[in-house]
């Protein structure tokens, strides 16, 4: 593998990002990331892109204003959206990613533990064996289906809104 650079997030990179996820017959349109560009500028989100060389790779965000409730309601910020291009994942990639964004998080905000939320389909598997070594623990409170608790017997749509949450507390 060439060098990898993760670099914030520029307007420049929407195309590029867009483009790539397009090819793979993913849904990301570029609204989103232009969202996420707003969001970056008013200092509601940062986003680290990775690549290799000049080709993209992959990128997470830090939502520094959650909206699962229990992260809002105690200022955790959430890392969410990592994706890692299919064809770069197991070479470190997501967890250089992680890094970078538990980092700035333990920088900007000291003693607050760092929040994720992870999809229960195998399409997730990946990413749930990624948080657990990288010592993330489930929040207690159950399932989530768009951000709400999902009770016992309650029947819910299994799709990318069920997930549960987990934290991390990161040694300075």
């Amino acid at each position: 593998m060439n060098e990898l650079s993760i670099t914030a997030f520029k307007q420049e990179d929407i195309p590029i990002i867009t483009k790539a996820f397009f090819e793979l017959g993913w849904h990301k349109p570029k609204e989103q990331y232009e969202q996420y560009f707003l969001e970056q500028k008013k200092g509601r989100r940062d986003v680290f892109v990775a690549w290799i060389d000049q080709f993209f790779c992959g990128y997470v965000t830090i939502n520094w204003e959650s909206h699962y409730p229990y992260f809002s309601a105690n200022g955790i910020p959430e890392i969410c959206d990592l994706n890692v291009l299919p064809k770069y994942r197991r070479l470190g990639i997501g967890s250089q990613l992680m890094e970078r964004a538990e980092v700035m998080i333990s920088e900007r905000k000291p003693g607050i533990p760092i929040g994720i939320g992870v999809g229960l389909t195998a399409d997730y598997g990946s990413a749930q064996r990624l948080y657990v070594k990288r010592g993330y623990i489930p929040d207690g409170r159950g399932i989530m289906s768009k951000g709400e608790p999902v009770s016992f017997r309650q029947q819910v749509i299994v799709d990318d809104d069920l997930c549960i949450y987990l934290t991390k507390r990161r040694s300075q």
